[in-house]
């Protein structure tokens, strides 16, 4: 049936499309509306994705994935304070395991998330939740990530492998799966890189970041996060602010296309933890076993920021509402180093490490010698 010319005798017809708009009962589409006013894209061209759309996307997550400062009326029992100490023993974990900042990140966001859908936890359960949280950021971002016999090893016997599985199922469920936010670690990631280029033919997808200006940055993103009132501004914001500490306006506005207004709220709320680190000893890259030299800087490390948080509220002066800069008040225990309990690890017929039993054994301490102020 072919013809002499070749020509083929089918005919391509194109197939009927479904209507994408769904409609509702009354007949007319529904649209969903979406804001035009996007900032402009300040990621260079890139040779494997349009950066436009790369810039679009990243927005898109901060409104799909919301985090809110407020969820803890839900939880009666719960105080900020206790979540502070939780995201300082992770912060610990992860350096203990030499796991990355955005693990660290995507773990804080994924118990933040988790909280806002639950109600009444008690706060017995609130480190099961940030291991199981830490557990499954691991698996999204590390190549090795620590076996969950590992996750469960670190918090003394509190919590066995079958509570973290159980709880990764009840943790994804509620999320809905959404496990992929742009944290204030990438944000800032993408910042540095922008700030750092210099000219359109070097590589984007090279590292040029200033590792000790990054370091100095992400502690005081660390110091922040411990707050819950951090959760009042987007990560995007967060970032561009503790890069503004470290830069000038100008900067920040170019590689984030905030402007003043827009940032300054947050730049202030974050003046006394700055002026806090000031105080402390300047933060010097750590070296890891098995982590190549020029990584270092993106592995999450851990200071006494508890301790720098008790100090930040001694120096707030009496009159200045305290909930301006932080909504902690602590009463920990001066004894951070008990002896320590080996039960825990003998049932699993390992050795203990040393970084490893002050780890575990800190969590407990805070949080036993913790008293609220009603």
């Amino acid at each position: 049936c072919w013809s002499q010319d070749g020509a083929s005798p089918c005919v391509l017809i194109e197939t009927p499309h479904k209507e994408l708009e769904p409609m509702d009962q009354s007949g007319f589409k529904q649209y969903i509306f979406k804001n035009l006013f996007i900032k402009p894209s300040p990621i260079p061209r890139l040779s494997w994705a349009n950066s436009d759309d790369v810039w679009v996307k990243m927005l898109n997550k901060e409104l799909k994935y919301v985090h809110d400062k407020s969820y803890l009326q839900k939880h009666p029992k719960l105080q900020p304070t206790m979540r502070a100490i939780l995201l300082d023993w992770l912060f610990e974990v992860s350096e203990v395991y030499s796991l990355h900042r955005q693990t660290a990140y995507l773990a804080q966001d994924f118990f933040d998330r988790f909280m806002l859908t639950q109600t009444d936890v008690n706060k017995d359960y609130l480190q099961l939740i940030g291991i199981t949280a830490l557990f499954i950021a691991a698996k999204m971002e590390e190549i090795y990530p620590p076996k969950i016999f590992e996750f469960a090893y670190v918090t003394d016997g509190a919590c066995d492998t079958w509570d973290i599985q159980r709880t990764e199922i009840n943790i994804l469920q509620a999320l809905k799966w959404n496990l992929c936010p742009e944290t204030p670690i990438s944000w800032l990631n993408l910042y540095a890189q922008v700030e750092a280029r210099k000219d359109d033919s070097e590589d984007f997808l090279v590292p040029q970041i200033c590792p000790d200006t990054y370091i100095q940055i992400t502690q005081l993103l660390d110091l922040c996060m411990l707050d819950i009132n951090s959760l009042e501004y987007s990560y995007s914001i967060l970032a561009a602010a503790a890069l503004c500490h470290f830069s000038t306006f100008d900067i920040v506005h170019k590689v984030s296309g905030l402007t003043w207004e827009t940032v300054a709220p947050c730049f202030r709320w974050m003046r006394p933890f700055m002026d806090a680190l000031r105080s402390e000893p300047r933060p010097q890259l750590k070296s890891f076993p098995k982590v190549k030299p020029d990584d270092r800087h993106n592995i999450q490390t851990h200071v006494a920021y508890l301790d720098i948080m008790v100090r930040m509220n001694e120096r707030i002066a009496p009159g200045i509402e305290r909930s301006y800069y932080t909504t902690l008040e602590f009463n920990l225990p001066t004894q951070t180093n008990p002896p320590i309990t080996e039960q825990y690890s003998q049932s699993l017929n390992v050795p203990l490490p040393p970084e490893q039993q002050h780890c575990f054994r800190k969590f407990h301490v805070a949080w036993s010698g913790l008293s609220f102020k009603h």
